[in-house]
């Protein structure tokens, strides 16, 4: 505590002219520190992923675009439309409601690849539409908060960061364009690669989790309501997301990459929008709304995920319980499109 008239800038100020020096900011260095270290992680886990990506079967999708147009409309219509009927049904806070649309409106989330992965989902399906719904969400993130935050704020004072969806998007890109090379020129390598890529995904995705919990400890003190919202957002977004490309005909390895696509969100990105947009006052209630969607979407997609070995250890066990003669029928009829066909353009196209 000191007597001067002029206080420090890094000092809080109580009592008129008597200043008390703030604790040096560890947080502000260490979370630049880790961006860094997660980013390069990240491109990684990404080029791993590439490696299980084939270029024809990857460019049949774009060609014959039903999975990603499915995508499409759960990324960009589901989403955002869930988060305003939150917002209303909750009651929260204009500022409050603003946030979690923004949310809803931003691209899937990398995590979605690494995730598809692990439920045997269509890798090629899963890349595409993250690279897809990121370059789209460049004209239709301010669509969508046009069309549904406007009775609560004017939308021309929310700032989409173009560079940081520019950013994300070569993020992407490259390393995935780098792991299809090496899976096209040494597919022996490239399934190490991948292996590898798979598990460090994994670690990485827990650790994002941890990191920013602890980094934003002193901020979990929020409404509750975004406490509810924050959970059962990501679920409405599994949930629904499954059963509409259920709907639309799409088998069942591609309704789990397209319930991972829209479900799995972009936090990152909305914290950025959500720091660029509002005033100090204004973060304090809705700050950590972002994080506390992350640790939620990447909670329940592991409860997926656990739910979908448990199955698949089931089937297993059945098959090994079967006449030798139906075992072998039944492997050649369904670990082999498992193998070969969980990345063709489906016929139904």
């Amino acid at each position: 505590r000191t007597n001067l008239t002029v206080c420090h800038p890094n000092a809080s100020v109580c009592e008129g002219a008597s200043c008390v020096a703030s604790q040096e900011n560890v947080n502000a260095l260490l979370s630049i520190v880790l961006s860094i270290v997660l980013t390069i992680l990240l491109a990684l886990v990404m080029f791993s992923m590439g490696c299980n990506v084939e270029i024809q079967k990857f460019i049949g999708h774009i060609k014959r675009p039903w999975g990603i147009l499915i995508g499409f409309l759960c990324q960009f219509g589901i989403m955002p439309l869930t988060g305003f009927l939150l917002s209303l049904i909750f009651g929260i806070l204009p500022v409050q409601a603003v946030v979690v649309i923004i949310m809803g409106c931003c691209p899937g989330g990398s995590s979605s690849n690494v995730l598809a992965y692990w439920v045997d989902g269509d890798m090629d399906l899963s890349v595409s539409m993250t690279t897809c719904s990121t370059l789209l969400a460049l004209g239709m993130m301010p669509l969508c908060l046009y069309i549904y935050t406007k009775m609560w704020v004017d939308s021309g004072s929310i700032v989409i960061p173009f560079d940081s969806l520019g950013i994300s998007l070569v993020a992407l890109v490259i390393p995935v364009s780098f792991g299809i090379y090496v899976n096209h020129k040494w597919p022996q390598k490239a399934k190490i690669i991948l292996k590898v890529g798979s598990i460090a995904g994994a670690v990485l995705i827990v650790l994002v989790a941890v990191v920013g919990g602890l980094l934003y400890q002193s901020a979990w003190i929020i409404d509750p309501k975004l406490w509810v919202i924050g959970l059962l957002y990501p679920i409405a977004g599994y949930v629904l997301g499954f059963f509409l490309a259920r709907i639309a005909g799409l088998p069942w390895y591609r309704c789990r990459t397209v319930a991972l696509e829209t479900g799995m969100q972009n936090s990152q990105l909305c914290s950025t929008i959500v720091q660029l947009s509002f005033s100090p006052e204004e973060l304090n209630v809705v700050f950590t709304f972002p994080l506390l969607y992350s640790i939620f979407q990447l909670a329940f997609a592991a409860i997926l995920l656990g739910v979908y070995f448990a199955y698949r250890k089931c089937q297993r066990k059945n098959d090994k319980n079967l006449p030798e003669d139906k075992d072998n029928k039944t492997q050649s009829e369904s670990s082999s499109p498992k193998t070969n066909e969980a990345f063709q353009p489906d016929k139904r196209y």
